[in-house]
């Protein structure tokens, strides 16, 4: 399982829960930056090939 997967996963887990919002909010995006990150290094690598 990917780790910005895990993130998303978890910070939604704790917004529904309503248990630390604010930590849940921040690993949502920190999940969504890791995942726009790999998939930006992903399309860079493939066009060097």
């Amino acid at each position: 399982m990917p780790s910005w997967l895990i993130l998303i996963l978890v910070g939604v887990a704790l917004v529904i829960l309503g248990v630390a919002t604010e930590i849940g909010q921040f690993l949502v995006w920190i999940g969504v930056i890791v995942l726009v990150a790999s998939l930006i290094l992903g399309l860079v690598g493939r066009r060097r090939t």
